[in-house]
């Protein structure tokens, strides 16, 4: 039998030893921090140039006085002082918006959550129904439907025309002040495919074989929505809620294009004073410590919603805690 040669063994283990250099020193450079730092880059660049530093921008010019046309002048916090102690509009559009939150938020997740039932099931075409039903919540925030809304509740709207057939003597409900935020609530309402998607993925992760054990323990539809569905929906719950609460507060673009605050004020949210305060009034500084006010704000109701979620958020791997 032929020995091998001597030259080729060590040829052989050159090759062998480079090829492993060669990856040892690739591995090494792909596992360096910079490369991730590479790939991040766009988004970190967009980070603190679009977001940070704007918001450390806004946290400055929230103490000073700053009309866009002039340098800012420091007032310390005077801007603050104004706000808390001699602004009653400022208590006011806080009044509104805290009343348009308590009522649009449960009842856009309550609709929500029923379409997602509804879906849940198995049923022809179930993928146009869904597709139909989310699409409102894809133009909902245009100004087209704002403007479309407008006039579905005016005096000639198509709304009052319907009540005209039954008998029912309708009224201008964008121009009544005991309507006029009711009709708002509708249309944020009415969007509410985001939140249905996100419920009908959950219903989807509940495991068939608990309904059918509870049925066999004789449980009616509803004991199993109640000690079935809703406690193992609950983290999506919260999800929802904390979105769509953040969301709520920050409702400008109806109120603006439908009722521009109107009537009598009735409908003057936060978000839209602290608008005309910024770009009508030229109150740049003063604008700027209404943002500061409202982001505490909000972020005050998340934490409520987080502290009170170990109350009644149900999470399986916990054993139920």
């Amino acid at each position: 039998m032929k020995q091998p040669n001597e030259s080729a063994i060590k040829t052989k283990g050159v090759i062998k030893n480079s090829l492993f250099s060669k990856e040892k020193h690739r591995r090494k450079r792909w596992e360096s921090p910079v490369a991730g730092y590479l790939f991040l880059s766009p988004w970190l660049i967009g980070f603190f140039l679009l977001t940070l530093y704007p918001m450390l921008l806004s946290l400055y010019f929230s103490f000073t006085n700053y009309s866009l046309l002039e340098a800012p002048e420091w007032v310390g916090l005077d801007n603050y002082s104004k706000m808390f102690f001699s602004d009653s509009m400022f208590y006011k559009s806080l009044y509104i918006t805290l009343l348009f939150v308590v009522i649009s938020v449960p009842l856009k997740l309550i609709t929500a959550l029923m379409m997602a039932l509804f879906l849940n099931q198995k049923l022809k075409f179930m993928s146009i129904y869904t597709t139909l039903i989310y699409l409102p919540s894809l133009i909902g925030t245009s100004v087209a439907v704002a403007i479309l809304w407008r006039n579905l509740f005016g005096q000639d709207g198509l709304i009052n025309q319907l009540l005209g057939i039954l008998g029912i003597e309708g009224t201008n409900w964008i121009s009544n002040p005991d309507s006029a935020l009711g009709t708002l609530i509708l249309l944020v309402v009415w969007q509410f495919g985001s939140s249905m998607v996100i419920f009908l993925a959950g219903l989807k992760q509940i495991s068939p074989e608990l309904y059918e054990a509870a049925s066999v323990d004789g449980a009616s539809k509803a004991r199993q929505f109640f000690s079935i569905t809703l406690p193992l929906l609950s983290p999506v719950l919260l999800f929802n809620l904390v979105l769509q609460t953040i969301g709520s507060f920050q409702m400008f673009t109806q109120a603006f294009v439908i009722t521009k605050g109107g009537p009598v004020q009735s409908t003057y949210m936060f978000a839209l004073y602290l608008y005309e305060r910024a770009f009508a009034g030229f109150q740049m500084g003063y604008a700027s410590a209404l943002a500061w006010v409202l982001l505490v704000i909000i972020g005050i109701f998340t934490a409520l919603i987080f502290l009170s979620s170990k109350k009644w958020v149900f999470y399986e791997a916990k054993g139920g805690k």
